[in-house]
């Protein structure tokens, strides 16, 4: 197996020259921080560039064994994530949490992609119940969300053919238990780019 650095730079070589981040990082910003050995930074920039420009499972797997070995374990979850969602496809919504007093969360959870809540998502059994699917869950740009908070998130549900049919717009809610402990509107259905 490769060594991070070397890994980093075969993902470089992944991009074409002109890939390019939203605030303007380039493919030879990257190459120049791999020449000064700023490899956090170099894992960083390939990831923002990866934002903007699609890229292939290949490209996540060797950007998370490099964060891997860096030890940088929220950047690996994340690049983890994102090979996942590129092989499966993700939803992106806007999450409010419930408040405590209102039979919500009592405590926050970390945003980083371990939480397996239960979605109601408008599906129902054979019998007409309501029936419930697991999505994990990313809370973007932050590292916690918290009873009564709102922040836009990503979602990788365990069988995603059952989520097929959500469209920006629609509400789903999620349960850790009976009640729902907190409602979430659809902004973005990313398909699989595998």
């Amino acid at each position: 197996m490769d060594d991070a650095f070397t890994l980093l730079r075969q993902a470089v070589n992944l991009l074409p020259e002109d890939a390019v981040t939203e605030n303007g990082q380039t493919v030879g910003d990257v190459r120049k921080d791999i020449q000064l050995q700023e490899w956090e930074m170099a894992l960083d920039v390939l990831i923002e560039i990866a934002d903007v420009h699609p890229v292939s499972i290949t490209f996540w797997e060797m950007l998370s064994e490099a964060a891997r070995q860096m030890m940088l374990d929220r950047s690996r979850r994340w690049c983890e994530w994102r090979g996942w969602a590129a092989q499966h496809g993700t939803i992106r919504a806007t999450l409010t949490l419930l408040g405590a007093g209102e039979g919500g969360r009592q405590s926050a959870f970390s945003g980083d992609g371990q939480l397996r809540p239960l979605w109601d998502i408008g599906n129902c059994t054979a019998d007409g119940q309501q029936d419930l699917n697991i999505a994990r869950l990313w809370v973007e740009f932050a590292p916690q969300l918290g009873p009564g908070e709102t922040a836009d998130v990503r979602l990788a549900p365990l069988q995603p053919e059952q989520w097929q049919h959500l469209k920006p717009g629609d509400v789903i809610t999620m349960h850790e238990s009976q009640p729902a402990v907190g409602i979430a509107e659809i902004i973005e259905v990313l398909p699989p780019r595998a």
